[in-house]
């Protein structure tokens, strides 16, 4: 009898017939480095920086950033990185630590908010945030035992500051706001929604996983940006992620803070065991520390000409597939899109929608499906399949009737 795949291997096998099988087994993942692919991966199209994060990944592998004593060049990298990072928001260094993702940089965003309420002895457990906020908000309040608000958007697809100003009261411990969101690619009227969190004492937290490492450049090159960073009074803690538009490979997230005292309530220590003293600045005890270096060296590497650069091509590309999607027949985009990212629909509703992605999914395009709507995600890796794309988008929109027999499903993942 063969053994079952989910059982236990009785022997090993060798690394050449398992590298054969990881390589079969990856026949149906996305191929990114197509521009096919629209999430999920923020292709930077560069060679040498891939050679640079493949070496960098080697050399830290099996190390664990858990003790800062045994790794001390861990330590310097995470600092630098964060100081990097205080330095494009308008923060002071040292008012923030590296995390693995935004899910984790929300989450610890949500816990500081949650202990400054308990330590001003205030019965605030709430988070009011629109409906187009990152659904981690939700999970962190399910783990955190804290309440959720959800205010539908205005006409412009933005927090609607007005309904959020009637959910804020003294029960808020947190007040949301994107920059941008995923869904649509909107900046939210951060200062005023930081306003409303003044007004009763909750912190404001932008979540600028997307476009953290974006912004500071996309308004270098001369592109309007409404205030969203910590120049804003009342902006608390931002949220960003260097493995989207800061070109590092996954596990790369930093969350600041206005002030190294908020920073605080993140730290956890414990002795009360035989083990020694544990201690943690993040959720995680053990800390891959390979994108710790990464992150380090992919910013080093890049520096601020390298941003500049890399963020006009996304300008530009990102230009290119709106204006050709605008410019189909029969096809809309939502809102008006501040940066890189954009949701489009048919005007003849989601089942057209639908199977316009059914004929796409056909000619070899991976489209995030939204509930609306179809979702694309600008990186430097598009910009040499914009004309491709919008062809074979065009198509779709004449031929999607044939196709009318597929099931249309929508729900993607924001990441």
């Amino acid at each position: 009898m063969s053994e079952s795949p989910l059982s236990m291997p009785q022997t090993g096998r060798s690394v050449d017939e398992l590298l054969q099988d990881i390589d079969e087994m990856r026949g149906n993942d996305i191929d990114w480095r197509s521009g096919r692919a629209f999430s999920l991966v923020y292709n930077a199209d560069d060679p040498e920086l891939e050679r640079l994060q493949h070496r960098v990944a080697d050399m830290f592998l099996h190390e664990n950033a858990l003790n800062p004593f045994a790794y001390p060049s861990l330590v310097r990298m995470e600092q630098e990185v964060v100081g990097f990072a205080a330095d494009l928001f308008g923060t002071e260094p040292g008012s923030g630590t590296m995390a693995s993702g935004g899910t984790e940089s929300i989450f610890l965003a949500v816990h500081t908010a949650r202990e400054v309420a308990r330590e001003r002895d205030r019965d605030a457990h709430r988070i009011v945030m629109a409906e187009t906020a990152h659904p981690a908000f939700t999970k962190a309040a399910h783990y955190l035992g804290m309440d959720t608000v959800r205010v539908p958007v205005g006409a412009d697809l933005r927090a609607d500051v007005d309904s959020m100003s009637q959910q804020i009261d003294e029960r808020t411990a947190l007040v949301v706001g994107s920059a941008p969101c995923y869904p649509y690619g909107i900046i939210d009227p951060i200062a005023d929604l930081a306003a409303l969190a003044i007004d009763v004492d909750a912190l404001c937290h932008v979540d600028a996983c997307l476009g953290g490492w974006l912004l500071p450049f996309w308004e270098r090159i001369g592109e309007s940006v409404p205030d969203w960073n910590f120049a804003v009074p009342g902006v608390t803690s931002i949220s960003a992620d260097i493995h989207k538009y800061g070109y590092c490979f996954k596990g790369a997230s930093v969350v600041l803070y206005s002030d190294k005292a908020l920073k605080a309530h993140q730290h956890f220590l414990f002795d009360g065991w035989p083990g020694g003293l544990y201690g943690s600045a993040t959720t995680a005890g053990t800390r891959p520390a390979a994108p710790i270096a990464a992150a380090w060296a992919t910013i080093n590497h890049l520096g601020m000409d390298g941003y500049l650069a890399k963020t006009t091509v996304v300008r530009d590309t990102s230009r290119r597939f709106l204006e050709g999607v605008l410019a189909i027949d029969g096809l809309q985009v939502a809102g008006k899109p501040t940066l890189s990212l954009f949701e489009f629909s048919s005007v003849d509703g989601v089942e057209t929608t639908g199977a316009i992605a059914d004929v796409m999914d056909d000619r070899g395009w991976n489209l995030d499906r939204q509930q609306g709507g179809l979702h694309l995600m600008i990186s430097p890796g598009h910009a040499h399949a914009v004309d491709e794309f919008l062809v074979d988008l065009a198509y779709a929109v004449e031929h999607h009737g044939e196709n009318r027999g597929k099931a249309a499903s929508y729900g993607g993942v924001a990441e």
